[in-house]
């Protein structure tokens, strides 16, 4: 196997980049070397590996099953130099978190307002991001840990739920007073709310949120189409507009409870429900030893509120 580990590497490469050339500059080699590398591991294993066509190279079955168990060991060598280059800096302990702008504010903040009295000594950076670029994030490894909405089922990762959160619509009195004198509509008396929004300003999350993606399917499912419609980039952005009067807002109802106790906000009953999701920490199954990490997972695990 010694003979073939540079062999195997090339193979990796072109696997994974899909592209001889591609592999050829990411290796720094000439193409006919590469090619002539995974001819000679071919040859070595007396097995067909790879596929070559104009558009690039497809793995065959063989081809498959080799590079998903290459894909461990060179993952497992790169996190061996991770953790020796840890080692060897001798730093304080530093623990990089990535979280979009709103569970920051409303999630991450208390558990870190807590670990952080007990753990004054570690060093913590935060990367606020859209949740999609936080899991990009983790799966190349900048971040140690993420706070994110339940991934999906093909999600690599371990995820570690804390708790739920719900979906509502939300508004001031004066405005649903005022939008039924403008439409002569009694808003209690409408069994079919989809007249409501036509007549209202309806206030989502951008696109790019996954709230938003998420909502959407709901809305779409119940045929709820708003003339006047804005989109904002932030959840507290959201609420603020809700809470001046400018409409009906979308909004997570964990993060309007003052609102809605006070009644600065009221929430408006819907004749569907958004079933409520998962919110959890999500961080690699394999990674280098990171006390810092470790501290802060034995920490919500066990002390946290």
């Amino acid at each position: 196997m010694t003979q073939n580990l540079s062999s195997y590497y090339v193979f990796y490469m072109v696997a994974k980049l899909g592209n001889i050339s591609a592999a050829s500059k990411e290796l720094f080699i000439s193409q006919p070397a590469v090619s002539k590398s995974i001819n000679k591991l071919e040859g070595n294993l007396n097995t067909k590996l790879l596929i070559r066509s104009s558009r690039g190279v497809t793995m065959t079955k063989e081809g498959e099953i080799l590079y998903e168990r290459l894909k461990e060991a060179f993952h497992a060598i790169e996190l061996g130099e991770e953790q020796l280059k840890y080692e060897n800096k001798h730093e304080v302990e530093h623990l990089t978190i990535g979280v979009s702008t709103t569970l920051c504010k409303y999630v991450l903040l208390p558990y870190l307002k807590e670990f952080i009295k007990k753990k004054p000594h570690i060093r913590i950076s935060i990367a606020c991001h859209p949740t999609y670029q936080t899991l990009e994030a983790l799966d190349n490894g900048s971040i140690d840990i993420g706070l994110v909405g339940e991934p999906d089922e093909s999600f690599p990762h371990v995820f570690s739920r804390i708790h739920s959160i719900e979906d509502i619509f939300v508004t001031t009195q004066s405005y649903l007073d005022n939008l039924m004198i403008r439409t002569g509509k009694d808003f209690h008396d409408l069994v079919d709310h989809r007249e409501l929004f036509k007549d209202a300003t309806l206030m989502l999350m951008d696109k790019e949120n996954l709230s938003r993606r998420y909502v959407d399917q709901f809305i779409l499912a119940n045929e709820i189409q708003a003339e006047n419609l804005i989109e904002v980039s932030t959840m507290d952005s959201l609420i603020e507009f809700a809470t001046i009067g400018i409409g009906i807002a979308c909004v997570i109802k964990n993060f309007v409870e003052k609102e809605l106790k006070n009644g600065t906000l009221i929430e408006l009953p819907m004749p569907f429900d958004i079933p409520k999701r998962n919110i959890g920490f999500v961080y690699r199954k394999k990674q280098y030893k990171n006390p810092a990490l470790e501290s802060f997972l034995d920490f919500y695990r066990n002390d946290s509120l």
